[in-house]
Protein backbone atom coordinates (compact mmCIF):
# COMPACT_ATOMS: atom_id res chain seq x y z
CA UNK A 1 0.00 0.00 0.00
CA UNK A 2 0.98 3.62 -0.59
CA UNK A 3 -0.92 6.47 1.08
CA UNK A 4 1.45 9.41 0.52
CA UNK A 5 3.00 10.18 -2.87
CA UNK A 6 5.67 12.89 -3.09
CA UNK A 7 6.26 14.04 -6.66
CA UNK A 8 9.16 15.87 -8.20
CA UNK A 9 7.99 18.57 -10.64
CA UNK A 10 10.26 19.19 -13.65
CA UNK A 11 10.68 16.07 -15.76
CA UNK A 12 8.16 14.16 -13.64
CA UNK A 13 4.84 16.01 -13.77
CA UNK A 14 5.66 18.76 -16.27
CA UNK A 15 7.68 18.96 -19.46
CA UNK A 16 9.37 22.30 -18.80
CA UNK A 17 12.52 21.62 -20.78
CA UNK A 18 12.03 24.26 -23.48
CA UNK A 19 11.02 27.11 -21.16
CA UNK A 20 13.93 26.40 -18.83
CA UNK A 21 16.33 26.28 -21.77
CA UNK A 22 14.98 29.52 -23.22
CA UNK A 23 15.43 31.30 -19.89
CA UNK A 24 18.94 29.88 -19.47
CA UNK A 25 19.92 31.03 -22.95
CA UNK A 26 18.33 34.43 -22.40
CA UNK A 27 20.52 34.71 -19.30
CA UNK A 28 23.62 33.73 -21.26
CA UNK A 29 22.75 36.22 -24.02
CA UNK A 30 22.28 38.99 -21.46
CA UNK A 31 25.80 38.21 -20.24
CA UNK A 32 27.32 38.14 -23.73
CA UNK A 33 27.45 34.36 -24.11
CA UNK A 34 26.16 32.12 -26.88
CA UNK A 35 23.29 29.63 -26.49
CA UNK A 36 23.62 26.10 -25.15
CA UNK A 37 21.90 23.07 -26.65
CA UNK A 38 18.57 22.17 -25.06
CA UNK A 39 19.76 18.63 -24.29
CA UNK A 40 22.80 19.96 -22.46
CA UNK A 41 20.69 22.31 -20.33
CA UNK A 42 18.31 19.46 -19.46
CA UNK A 43 21.19 17.60 -17.79
CA UNK A 44 21.71 20.61 -15.49
CA UNK A 45 18.13 20.55 -14.17
CA UNK A 46 17.27 18.91 -10.86
CA UNK A 47 19.45 20.49 -8.22
CA UNK A 48 17.86 23.95 -8.15
CA UNK A 49 18.25 27.24 -10.00
CA UNK A 50 21.59 28.28 -8.42
CA UNK A 51 23.24 25.04 -9.57
CA UNK A 52 21.56 25.30 -12.98
CA UNK A 53 22.91 28.79 -13.60
CA UNK A 54 26.37 28.02 -12.25
CA UNK A 55 26.65 25.08 -14.63
CA UNK A 56 25.18 27.10 -17.51
CA UNK A 57 27.72 29.90 -17.05
CA UNK A 58 30.65 27.52 -16.78
CA UNK A 59 33.31 26.76 -14.17
CA UNK A 60 35.19 30.02 -14.78
CA UNK A 61 32.24 32.28 -13.95
CA UNK A 62 32.84 34.48 -10.91
CA UNK A 63 30.44 34.31 -7.98
CA UNK A 64 29.22 37.84 -8.70
CA UNK A 65 28.46 36.89 -12.30
CA UNK A 66 26.57 33.79 -11.17
CA UNK A 67 24.53 35.85 -8.69
CA UNK A 68 23.68 38.38 -11.42
CA UNK A 69 22.80 35.60 -13.84
CA UNK A 70 20.60 33.85 -11.27
CA UNK A 71 18.60 37.02 -10.59
CA UNK A 72 18.09 37.61 -14.31
CA UNK A 73 17.15 33.97 -14.89
CA UNK A 74 14.53 33.92 -12.13
CA UNK A 75 12.90 37.12 -13.37
CA UNK A 76 12.85 35.86 -16.95
CA UNK A 77 11.60 32.41 -16.00
CA UNK A 78 8.76 33.76 -13.83
CA UNK A 79 7.48 35.66 -16.88
CA UNK A 80 7.86 32.73 -19.30
CA UNK A 81 7.48 29.59 -17.17
CA UNK A 82 4.38 28.39 -19.00
CA UNK A 83 5.07 29.57 -22.55
CA UNK A 84 5.58 25.98 -23.74
CA UNK A 85 5.42 23.94 -20.53
CA UNK A 86 2.68 21.34 -20.22
CA UNK A 87 1.83 18.28 -18.18
CA UNK A 88 3.26 15.03 -19.46
CA UNK A 89 0.66 12.74 -21.09
CA UNK A 90 -1.50 10.93 -18.55
CA UNK A 91 -0.40 13.01 -15.56
CA UNK A 92 -3.64 14.97 -15.08
CA UNK A 93 -5.91 11.91 -15.14
CA UNK A 94 -3.53 9.85 -13.00
CA UNK A 95 -3.32 12.48 -10.27
CA UNK A 96 -7.09 12.90 -10.23
CA UNK A 97 -7.60 9.14 -9.91
CA UNK A 98 -5.15 8.95 -7.02
CA UNK A 99 -6.69 11.98 -5.30
CA UNK A 100 -10.20 10.59 -5.70
CA UNK A 101 -9.05 7.32 -4.13
CA UNK A 102 -7.96 9.21 -1.01
CA UNK A 103 -4.22 9.23 -1.62
CA UNK A 104 -2.30 12.20 -0.18
CA UNK A 105 -0.44 13.98 -2.97
CA UNK A 106 2.37 16.49 -2.57
CA UNK A 107 5.20 18.10 -4.53
CA UNK A 108 8.83 18.38 -3.43
CA UNK A 109 10.95 20.16 -6.02
CA UNK A 110 14.22 22.06 -6.04
CA UNK A 111 12.55 24.78 -8.11
CA UNK A 112 11.62 27.86 -6.00
CA UNK A 113 8.40 27.32 -4.07
CA UNK A 114 6.56 30.40 -5.32
CA UNK A 115 7.11 29.65 -8.99
CA UNK A 116 6.22 25.99 -8.42
CA UNK A 117 2.93 26.77 -6.67
CA UNK A 118 1.97 29.29 -9.33
CA UNK A 119 2.69 26.87 -12.17
CA UNK A 120 0.77 24.02 -10.51
CA UNK A 121 -2.26 26.24 -9.95
CA UNK A 122 -2.19 27.63 -13.49
CA UNK A 123 -2.01 24.07 -14.82
CA UNK A 124 -5.21 23.27 -12.92
CA UNK A 125 -3.70 20.95 -10.31
CA UNK A 126 -3.72 23.21 -7.26
CA UNK A 127 -6.58 21.44 -5.49
CA UNK A 128 -4.95 18.00 -5.80
CA UNK A 129 -1.87 18.64 -3.65
CA UNK A 130 -2.09 19.20 0.09
CA UNK A 131 1.38 20.77 0.05
CA UNK A 132 3.95 22.09 -2.44
CA UNK A 133 7.49 22.59 -1.19
CA UNK A 134 10.36 24.05 -3.20
CA UNK A 135 14.10 24.38 -3.07
CA UNK A 136 13.80 27.46 -0.85
CA UNK A 137 11.34 25.91 1.62
CA UNK A 138 14.01 24.37 3.85
CA UNK A 139 17.62 25.01 4.79
CA UNK A 140 18.77 22.26 2.40
CA UNK A 141 17.50 21.09 -0.99
CA UNK A 142 17.02 17.54 -2.23
CA UNK A 143 18.69 15.06 -1.85
CA UNK A 144 18.44 16.22 1.77
CA UNK A 145 15.54 14.31 3.37
CA UNK A 146 14.02 17.22 5.32
CA UNK A 147 11.21 17.84 2.84
CA UNK A 148 10.15 14.20 2.74
CA UNK A 149 10.19 13.91 6.52
CA UNK A 150 8.16 17.11 6.85
CA UNK A 151 5.51 15.87 4.41
CA UNK A 152 5.30 12.56 6.23
CA UNK A 153 4.82 14.38 9.54
CA UNK A 154 2.16 16.74 8.14
CA UNK A 155 0.18 13.88 6.61
CA UNK A 156 0.79 11.54 9.57
CA UNK A 157 2.07 8.87 7.18
CA UNK A 158 4.72 6.27 8.12
CA UNK A 159 7.70 5.47 5.93
CA UNK A 160 6.33 2.17 4.65
CA UNK A 161 3.25 3.94 3.21
CA UNK A 162 5.24 6.74 1.54
CA UNK A 163 6.68 6.86 -1.98
CA UNK A 164 8.80 9.45 -3.78
CA UNK A 165 8.34 9.81 -7.55
CA UNK A 166 10.99 11.47 -9.71
CA UNK A 167 13.10 11.43 -12.85
CA UNK A 168 16.66 11.81 -11.59
CA UNK A 169 19.19 10.32 -9.22
CA UNK A 170 18.57 13.33 -6.95
CA UNK A 171 15.04 12.07 -6.30
CA UNK A 172 16.18 8.50 -5.74
CA UNK A 173 18.85 9.61 -3.28
CA UNK A 174 16.31 11.83 -1.49
CA UNK A 175 14.08 8.82 -0.95
CA UNK A 176 16.98 6.66 0.19
CA UNK A 177 18.04 9.34 2.69
CA UNK A 178 14.49 9.43 4.07
CA UNK A 179 14.11 5.65 4.14
CA UNK A 180 11.10 5.54 1.81
CA UNK A 181 10.36 3.78 -1.46
CA UNK A 182 10.93 5.53 -4.77
CA UNK A 183 9.57 5.24 -8.31
CA UNK A 184 11.55 6.55 -11.26
CA UNK A 185 9.98 7.76 -14.50
CA UNK A 186 11.76 6.87 -17.73
CA UNK A 187 10.43 9.82 -19.75
CA UNK A 188 12.08 12.57 -17.67
CA UNK A 189 15.11 14.79 -18.13
CA UNK A 190 17.81 12.42 -16.85
CA UNK A 191 16.58 8.81 -17.07
CA UNK A 192 20.16 7.61 -17.46
CA UNK A 193 20.89 8.81 -13.93
CA UNK A 194 18.30 6.43 -12.46
CA UNK A 195 20.84 3.61 -12.53
CA UNK A 196 22.92 5.05 -9.70
CA UNK A 197 21.28 4.69 -7.28
CA UNK A 198 18.46 2.55 -8.64
CA UNK A 199 14.81 3.23 -7.76
CA UNK A 200 12.51 0.49 -6.47
CA UNK A 201 10.65 0.55 -9.77
CA UNK A 202 10.58 2.51 -13.03
CA UNK A 203 7.48 3.38 -15.05
CA UNK A 204 7.24 4.62 -18.61
CA UNK A 205 4.00 6.57 -18.07
CA UNK A 206 2.30 8.05 -15.02
CA UNK A 207 -0.91 5.99 -15.54
CA UNK A 208 1.21 2.87 -14.98
CA UNK A 209 2.16 4.10 -11.52
CA UNK A 210 -1.43 5.11 -10.72
CA UNK A 211 -2.67 1.65 -11.72
CA UNK A 212 -0.11 -0.06 -9.52
CA UNK A 213 -0.81 2.18 -6.53
CA UNK A 214 -4.56 1.73 -6.81
CA UNK A 215 -4.19 -2.05 -7.13
CA UNK A 216 -1.61 -2.10 -4.31
CA UNK A 217 0.88 -3.83 -6.62
CA UNK A 218 4.12 -2.21 -5.49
Amino acid sequence: MVDLLIFDLDGTLIDSKLDLANSVNATRAQMGLGPLDLKVIATYVGSGAPVLIRKALGPDAADAAVAHGLAFFLDHYRAHALDATALFPGVDDSLRRLHSAGKRLSVLTNKPQGISRDMICRLGLGSLFFRVYGGDSFAAKKPDSTGVLQLMAESDTPKHLTMMVGDTAVDVQTARNAGVRVCGVSYGFSPESLHDPEPDLIVDRMPELADRVLRAEL
